[in-house]
């Protein structure tokens, strides 16, 4: 049976991204709205949207216009947000690249893009320049200054006149996030307008009463991800909050910006939450300004989520979603009368559900585990460049497979308790092991190779190989040659090897085999 939101639908109305987001940045022009929390530099809400317009004028004259695409390829900072929205408001479209990629991987999401412009930041040109050299980018800007880019700041250098561009935001593509599919690299996940605007008041409607102007925030998930983009960098810009940005996470810088800044909201991933919870580091900072934090991108254990909120002394909830849906599926209030521990709360206004039996496809009732299956207004129009991916994920009638497996209790609560998929969650970020499998076939002394996530305690999954030697190699120099090639949360940590793999008839790895061994082997 299908399920519908036991919250009430909410009004989307269709307006490009950008004009919901930054509706009321001219009433609060001179309000913080991002603070860089190592050096303390601060945007208001008047430079993000003044900026951006100055921007987005600036691209026009250059020829940039509507369905044209950018990358931007930096870690978080204020002028991500500038950037953003005036790539938007040309219609054009951002496509978020994670600052770590390899040259290799940059240069892939790059021409799979059509990317005609990039924007980096200084450590990065050197690996921005050689992959734009292998795309059609026409030129990589830089924020702040570094030879070989052209400073973004001046873009800023304009009459601020923007063209009109009619822009539809059912049909229109806004963001195209990359997200990784069962199998080979990442995919382009293509959000429109409506989607994105439809996920931000899925969000409001579910009525937390604790973010609002007054809240602040610390984005320190990355904003090329769905969960930075859309929590982090956006909604608080929405909402009229503050973003305080952190480019790269460091235990102990981060324990200080939360205290120094009085940050009120933290939305993490599952291994930070484990540090809250038992890092002897935490004792020496004050927290107490944090009302809420909210755990997403994996699954959190219910005793570390117990520890947590006993420790710093405030609601720790847990959401669930993929970029497929624009960040989220369900999520937790901030009542904590309504909070169960384990869940990932209730399913967004405006979305449907259904449990689906794997084995027959057949629907299931309440605290039946299978394959969740979901339709609302979020859900995206499909995958670059693989209309086979896009069928096999999102049906003629909007139904979005998940490949995670769970259930949905009496009173509409979810539970995410396994995956059908086989992508491995490292600390968040998905990896594909038939990836990491190809890249390790490549190397001479290999003869064959699969790979598995192998349960860790802080990561949650940490990638593991099985291989078959040809020729002698160690572990550790099988391991040393991927992690040359590919972002560090993709690298091989742990090798076994072995004789051979299992294998189907048909020739395909038998993963579960692996995995039952390994869990066996804990």
């Amino acid at each position: 049976m299908s399920v519908r939101s036991t919250f009430p639908d909410v009004t989307i109305p269709e307006v490009p991204y950008y004009a919901l987001i930054l509706l009321h940045a001219q009433e609060w022009k001179d309000r913080p709205a991002f603070i860089d929390g190592p050096t303390g530099r601060t945007l208001t809400y008047g430079q993000v949207a003044g900026g951006a317009r100055l921007v987005a004028s600036s691209l026009a004259k250059r020829g940039f216009k509507k369905g044209d695409v950018f990358a931007i390829y930096s870690p978080n900072i204020p002028e991500y947000a500038v950037a953003f929205h005036a790539i938007t408001m040309l219609g054009g479209i951002v496509t978020t690249v994670n600052p770590l990629y390899t040259v290799d991987e940059l240069a892939f999401q790059l021409n799979d893009t059509k990317a005609k412009y990039l924007v980096t930041v200084a450590p990065f040109v050197d690996k921005a320049n050689a992959a734009a050299k292998r795309s059609q980018v026409e030129e990589t800007f830089v924020f702040g200054e570094a030879q070989g880019a052209t400073p973004f700041a001046s873009l800023l250098e304009s009459d601020g006149r923007v063209p009109e561009v009619a822009i539809d935001p059912r049909r229109d593509i806004c963001a195209m996030p990359y997200s990784s599919g069962t199998a080979g690299r990442a995919k382009g996940v293509m959000l429109t307008h409506y989607n994105l605007v439809a996920i931000t008041l899925q969000l409001e409607g579910v009525g937390t009463t604790t973010f609002d102007q007054d809240s602040r925030s610390l984005a320190i998930l990355p904003f090329y991800h769905i969960y930075g983009m859309v929590a982090l960098m956006n909604y608080p810009l929405y909402k009229g909050a503050l973003a305080v940005t952190m480019p790269r996470f460091d235990l102990e810088q981060f324990l200080k910006i939360v205290q120094d800044n009085r940050v009120t909201h933290l939305y993490l991933v599952p291994p930070i939450v484990l540090a809250l919870a038992k890092h002897p580091l935490v004792g020496q900072y004050d927290l107490s300004s944090v009302k809420l934090i909210n755990s997403g991108a994996a699954p959190l254990d219910e005793g570390i989520q117990k520890q947590c909120a006993q420790r710093i002394g405030c609601l720790v909830t847990q959401g669930y979603g993929m970029t497929e849906t624009s960040l989220a599926i369900s999520v937790s209030t901030d009542d904590p009368s309504k909070t169960r521990i384990g869940s990932s709360g209730l399913l967004l206004p405006n979305m449907e559900a259904k449990i689906l039996d794997v084995a027959t496809g057949a629907e299931l009732g309440p605290n039946e585990r299978g394959e969740i299956v979901v339709r609302g207004p979020n859900i995206m129009q499909g995958y670059l460049n693989d209309e086979g991916a896009t069928a096999r994920t999102l049906d003629q009638d909007g139904w979005l497979r998940t490949g995670d497996i769970g259930y949905i209790d009496n009173d509409g609560y979810f539970f995410v308790v396994d995956r059908v998929k086989e992508l491995i969650k490292y600390k968040g970020f998905q990896v594909a092991p038939a990836e990491l499998e190809a890249l390790l076939l490549s190397h001479p002394a290999i003869a064959d190779a699969a790979v598995i996530g192998s349960p860790d305690e802080e990561a949650g999954e940490i990638p593991k190989a099985f291989v078959v030697t040809k020729s002698p190699i160690t572990p550790d120099e099988i391991m040393a040659y991927a992690a040359e090639r590919v972002a560090p949360h993709k690298r091989i940590r742990k090798i076994e090897i072995v004789d051979q793999i299992p294998k189907s008839a048909s020739g395909k790895i038998l993963r579960r085999l692996l995995l039952e061994r390994e869990r066996a082997s804990k």
